[in-house]
């Protein structure tokens, strides 16, 4: 007898359909942009597309009529040799120094005194933040007046203790420093509160075991409630920077168009060559120079947090 081979072909399989939940997560991902959608085409319209907008009027002049014209770099040129910018900026710098250390160290001093407050605990919270919700126009007329040479209050309590009070808004030296009072004043509230959470966020028992330990106050202070509030720190350290970066409401209340050079800065300096000179070039250049610089100190921050900052697991 004789083997017979047989010759079918063998059957063609075919791949399986794609599982369930695959499909099922390229459904959730479609809905999920679906509900972005609003939110990004917000962020492209009113973000990246101002800010594209601006990058392209820092390499033309362009006086906001009539066609624009290539400038190339003249523009950024001009903004770092003219004097009044140089001026401008340095202004802005010394504000954030007389604004922001102080302002964050007072806040931290404060809410750390207000959690044993007790009962009294959410009068103080709202008395401090009251002045945060308040129009930044409203608090820059109470506190021209305030800095009235004539009628302030505030130089009558001054001359009475034997201090000499000065001329706030007219003496050079004396102009940042008093935007830098009002500035903390509105924004301290805000500040405490987000210590204040920050501080009810430690566990009691790592104090418990401090003081089993034998640690000092200073010792608590240092070792537990700085490292673990660090990150509030950081966020309010990169948040207050930018914001006093971009002071300008009050100095327009005070001073209106004609603010010295010694009381203006960088957003000031903006409008003012926008606006008054009508040279959007410059202007834009101005703007451009502010969020590198800006991006520049927050990538610093943020690089450094790796040393300092501690984030609890």
């Amino acid at each position: 007898m004789t083997a017979t081979v047989s010759t079918t072909p063998p059957p063609v399989t075919t791949d399986p359909a794609p599982p369930a939940p695959r499909r099922r997560k390229g459904h959730d991902n479609l809905q999920a942009l679906g509900f972005l959608a609003p939110q990004l085409i917000g962020l492209v319209v009113f973000m990246v597309g101002p800010l594209v907008f601006a990058i392209v009027l820092s390499l033309s002049n362009w006086s906001g009529f009539g066609n624009r014209s290539w400038a190339g770099f003249d523009n950024f040129a001009y903004v770092l040799t003219d004097p009044d910018i140089r001026q401008s900026a340095i202004n802005t710098i010394w504000f954030t120094v007389l604004q922001v250390p102080p302002m964050m160290i007072s806040a931290f001093l404060i809410a750390l005194m207000m959690q044993n407050a007790g009962k009294l605990k959410s009068f103080y919270r709202t008395f401090y933040f009251a002045p945060v919700v308040t129009s930044s126009v409203a608090v820059a007329a109470i506190w021209l007046w305030l800095f009235n040479p004539d009628i302030s209050p505030l130089n009558s309590v001054l001359n009475s203790v034997g201090i000499t009070a000065p001329d706030w808004l007219q003496d050079p030296s004396y102009i940042i420093p008093a935007f830098a009072i009002v500035s903390i004043w509105q924004g301290l509230g805000y500040q405490i509160v987000m210590f204040m959470a920050g501080l009810q966020s430690i566990s009691p028992t790592m104090y418990e075991a401090a003081d089993i330990d034998g640690a000092s106050e200073v010792q608590k202070m240092f070792r537990i409630t700085l490292p673990m509030i660090s990150p509030t720190i950081l966020f309010l350290s990169i948040t207050s920077i930018i914001s006093s970066f971009q002071i300008f409401d009050y100095i327009y209340v005070f001073l209106d168009t004609n603010a010295p050079q010694a009381g203006r800065t960088i957003v000031y300096e903006i409008v003012q060559i926008a606006f008054t000179e009508f040279n959007f070039g410059v202007a834009s250049a101005v703007a451009v120079c502010l969020f590198v610089s800006l991006l520049v100190l927050t990538g610093l921050q943020l690089a450094a947090q790796r040393r300092w900052v501690h984030y609890t697991e």
